[in-house]
């Protein structure tokens, strides 16, 4: 039987999308068509096309009511981790953790919902599709899309941008009528993430091949009056039109015949005509038991539970199975195989036929039957029934009834992390309540809402009209609401609208609030004065900080006491390590006591920053980041990884930390972790700029500007790239220049930016210009900071070079040895240190700057730094000492290759490759790692954009022959 008559051109198109997938190249297909269309068909015709040698995964998203949460993806991916088993949960990492709330055989109940981001998920949904198509590739069908919940179209909508990269095609099917999901499906299409096919009706010659195909036989057979009696009422909707021939068939008005199909006498006028007016006939002519029976039924939607049904027809549960499995009742409905006493229409519009067929106030009765027999019969309204006795709450016209209904599904969507669902449903609660006070309680429930599903311009417009309800809600409450805003803002780095809430919170309490109530607000305070320009910021938010931790402590409010201590870790740093690592410690000694997983493990994150920065010990990172993993706290491993990036960056290992950001910024940008993804991107041109690679530290900072497009260079850019390229250029004045960047970046407060120079590098700029002449200043109260190792080894040789000066050389050289341990960790930063003040310990007659200067000499030569290896060899002869020509190369790599940046090393590269050399033989012709010849290749392809190892030959070629 043809079942796909007019569908080969969709077909067709979807199986190139299929080819493609199969060799790595993923994407998203939209197939949007009218009820009855054979969109369903379609989908499970390609799936069965697919499964010879793809993973197929296949989800619908229906159930008892439209939005059962994750159904359709939780369907899906539980047929692959069925098979997968342990291999996908160890292949996951901490993933596996977040994935629980899909997969139940995953689920942790200690994961809380700040671990349980709805982003992070849809990045765990990503990787585990991935995962599933590694091999072979993985088809991903969803249906009826537009009964999917909010949640599930978010990471719908995720999954379409992200899976162009990915072995995995999401091929979903939905209806055509307006609905969010053909809102995501349009969106997705516009910005070119995905296909939007249409499903259309089919033209008169594909019906007349339909026809034939439901009868069996040659399309010649289909008779005109037949086709024309099929035709003029389906219009070419293949359901419908199925629908009429089975009627015909029933009937007994179609036989075949020596000549085809045959009309037995002209059928009744109704046959031919609506669907719905043809049940509405059927049951009129029924018994009376049936006539209550199905329109009870209609009312509860296109699916119901039996269990309600006696009570509402006075059916005994024997009367009631009899109707359902016989006569009419047996052609229109059908039991639900995967959910024990529900039923469903089989076609949707058998329920809303039934309904229309009914008076308007038997219907209204019918409602308010349905929902008093739902509620008495399940206390509590677990799970959907809460939407469900919503919505006949609603029908029956009690709009109070509906409107707590509607809150109590809402505040059960919160506590499950699907922010988006709540605020649907609250806002139909707002729109339906008429009690003051109901829909006060739905305004601030919708404001947590918003929050949480990151719509902060939408909650803080709301603000005013619920700031307005008079006795609708407490100033208490809305201060809360208030204060919930203002962390809002926090981690969107809008620190004014913080500010404001602030304000308004505390207007709101006015002179009797409470201790606990003012501490949750400078907790949040503290947090964004930190942010605003000036030294003096700082003082403030610890004023505030200290304030908040004492009374969290004192009230038992353990969240507010974590919160306060870490920030007060970040704060009094300025001035004293020690003190800074015993907030830190005694932040996560609270969240231990108390079971706050999340809370210990970012003070075990911020812990780890502070051992790299006061000693460069990285352990601590490198462990939490494992402790993160393990237990699915994707965001602060994520930014443990950040730290680890940058820390083996300033201490010379650029392998290790362009591999952490190639792996870990595609996920953090995906996820919207924005200052994360932002230090990462800061890394890489970190990264650049200490190998003296000025074009590609400007193309990452330039990416990073496209990223961030909004927010001002941040201070470490200045510091610890720009600085540090022109340093290795040997432009001293440029580096002056892009120091005094960094100092206004970090506007005066070291707090925000502790490693940027302002207590490191510009002291020994400073110190070698004259601009900085006392020692004394030294210690102006900056002495934590300062202490910082990667400070230290600039700040100890800043004062050096100021006791040099004033003949203190005994002085000088225990300041020189003091910054030289320092610097122990940072090679090129140690590195320059001694080239800088060498000059001054010439001239003042302090330290050992010719062993300085040789080891020196040695390391930037053998880095390929030119400019600093030749001023250090100048540096030398003007001491007196012989130093021999180093015959780097330079002149002999051609002029069109030194314009693009090209390196001694890279240049050597390049002639192995035109020999025809591998990776490995030329890393053992220049005693080099494979890794390193690796780098050295790619960054010949990027200076001379060259695809491939071959042009890369041709180029050599050619610049020899001329």
């Amino acid at each position: 039987m043809p079942t796909f008559c007019g569908r080969t051109s969709l077909l067709s198109q979807i199986g190139d999308a299929l080819s493609r997938t199969r060799q790595g190249q993923g994407g998203s297909i939209f197939l949007r068509g009218e009820s009855g269309a054979g969109r369903s068909r379609l989908l499970a015709e390609v799936g069965r096309l697919a499964r010879t040698d793809m993973v197929v995964l296949r989800g619908r998203a229906s159930g008892i009511t439209p939005t059962t949460p994750f159904r359709p993806l939780a369907e899906a991916l539980l047929q692959f981790t069925r098979s997968a088993g342990a291999h996908a949960a160890d292949a996951l990492g901490p993933y596996r953790l977040v994935l629980g709330r899909l997969i139940p055989e995953w689920r942790d109940p200690a994961v809380g919902p700040e671990e349980q981001s709805l982003i992070v998920l849809a990045e765990g949904v990503l990787r585990l599709l991935a995962l599933a198509g590694r091999e072979r590739g993985c088809l991903l069908l969803l249906d009826d899309l537009h009964d999917a919940d909010a949640e599930t179209l978010t990471i719908v909508d995720y999954l379409a941008d992200n899976l162009a990269d990915q072995p995995v095609t999401m091929v979903a099917g939905l209806l055509d009528q307006e609905c969010h999901a053909l809102d995501v499906a349009r969106s997705a299409a516009q910005r070119g993430a995905a296909d939007l096919l249409w499903l259309p009706r089919l033209s008169s010659d594909e019906l007349r091949e339909f026809v034939a195909g439901r009868l069996d036989c040659p399309v010649t057979r289909v008779g005109d009056d037949l086709f024309d009696l099929v035709w003029q009422p389906s219009a070419g909707n293949p359901a419908l039109a199925g629908e009429l021939l089975d009627g015909l068939l029933d009937a007994g008005h179609l036989v075949a015949g020596p000549d085809g199909w045959q009309l037995a006498g002209r059928p009744p006028a109704g046959i031919p005509g609506s669907l719905s007016r043809r049940l509405a006939r059927r049951l009129e002519n029924s018994p009376p038991e049936l006539r209550r029976l199905l329109p009870a039924a209609a009312v509860f939607g296109e699916r119901f539970p039996t269990a309600a049904l006696p009570a509402m027809t006075g059916l005994s549960e024997h009367d009631l199975t009899a109707r359902l499995h016989h006569g009419l009742a047996a052609e229109l409905i059908q039991p639900i195989a995967d959910t024990p006493g529900w039923y469903a229409f089989r076609h949707p519009v058998t329920a809303e036929a039934l309904i229309e067929s009914r008076p308007a106030g038997t219907i209204t009765e019918l409602a308010r039957q349905a929902a008093e027999t739902v509620e008495k019969l399940h206390p509590g309204l677990p799970g959907t029934l809460c939407q469900l006795a919503a919505r006949l709450r609603r029908q029956a016209g009690d709009h109070d009834g509906a409107g707590r209904h509607l809150i109590e599904a809402a505040s059960r969507a919160l506590a499950d992390g699907a922010a988006a669902s709540a605020v649907d449903l609250l806002e139909q609660a707002i729109a339906l309540a008429a009690d003051p006070a109901l829909h006060a309680d739905a305004g601030e429930r919708l404001v947590q809402a918003l929050v949480e599903a990151g719509r902060i311009d939408r909650a803080m417009r709301m603000m005013p009209e619920l700031d307005g309800l008079g006795g609708g809600l407490s100033r208490q409450r809305l201060a809360v609401l208030h204060t919930r805003l203002a962390w809002a803002a926090v981690f969107a780095a809008r620190t004014a609208d913080g500010l404001a809430q602030v304000a308004e919170a505390r207007r709101q309490l006015g002179a009797d609030a409470t201790p606990t109530e003012t501490a949750a607000i400078d907790v949040v305070a503290a947090h964004l004065i930190i942010e605003l320009p000036g030294p003096e910021q700082v003082g403030k938010a610890e004023d505030l900080a200290r304030q908040a931790a004492a009374i969290a402590e004192r009230h038992d409010l353990p969240v507010v006491a974590c919160q306060a201590w870490q920030l007060l870790g970040m704060l009094v740093r300025q001035r004293n390590t020690d003190e800074a690592t015993a907030c830190l410690e005694h932040s996560r000694e609270l969240a231990v006591r108390h079971g706050l997983r999340l809370w210990e493990v970012h003070a075990l994150v911020r812990l780890g920053n502070d051992d790299a920065a006061r000693d460069g010990n990285l352990r601590r990172l490198r462990q939490v980041r494992r402790d993160a993993w393990s237990i699915g706290a994707v965001t602060a491993a994520h930014q443990a990884e950040a730290s680890i990036a940058l820390q083996v960056a300033l201490q010379g290992g650029y392998a290790e930390a362009e591999e952490i950001v190639a792996q870990t910024l595609p996920a953090t940008t995906r996820l919207g972790m924005v200052e994360t993804a932002g230090h990462l991107w800061q890394t890489s041109a970190v990264v650049a700029a200490h190998q003296g690679q000025r074009r590609e530290m400007e193309n990452r900072l330039a990416e990073l500007r496209r990223y961030r497009p909004d927010t001002p260079t941040d201070a470490k850019v200045y510091g610890l790239a720009r600085v540090f390229c022109s340093l290795l250029e040997e432009d001293r004045p440029r580096a002056a220049d892009e120091m005094g960047g960094a100092l206004r970046a970090d506007g005066g407060n070291p707090a925000l930016s502790p490693i940027n120079g302002r207590a490191g590098l510009d002291l020994l700029l400073r110190a070698l210009t004259g601009d900085l002449g006392d020692p004394a200043a030294l210690d102006d109260g900056s002495d934590g900071v300062r202490r910082l190792r990667w400070n230290r080894q600039f700040a100890e040789m800043a004062r050096a070079v100021l006791l040099g000066r004033r003949g203190d050389r005994a002085g000088a050289a225990a300041s020189a040895a003091e910054a030289i341990r320092a610097a122990e960790p940072y090679p090129l930063a140690g590195n320059l240190t001694l080239r800088l003040a060498s000059e001054a310990a010439l001239a003042d007659g302090w330290g050992d700057p010719v062993t300085w200067l040789r080891r020196t000499e040695e390391y930037f030569h053998e880095s390929e730094h030119a400019a600093v290896a030749r001023a250090c060899r100048a540096l030398l002869r003007q001491a007196g000492v012989s130093v021999g020509q180093r015959r780097d190369g330079v002149d002999n790599i051609p002029a069109a290759l030194r314009e693009r940046g090209v390196t001694v090393r890279e240049y050597e590269v390049l002639d192995l490759i035109a020999a025809r050399l591998g990776n490995q033989e030329i890393a053992s012709r220049l005693h080099l790692s494979p890794r390193t010849v690796e780098k050295h290749v790619a960054r010949l392809m990027a200076k001379t954009d060259r695809p491939d190892r071959a042009a890369l030959r041709d180029l050599a070629r050619t610049l020899r022959t001329a």
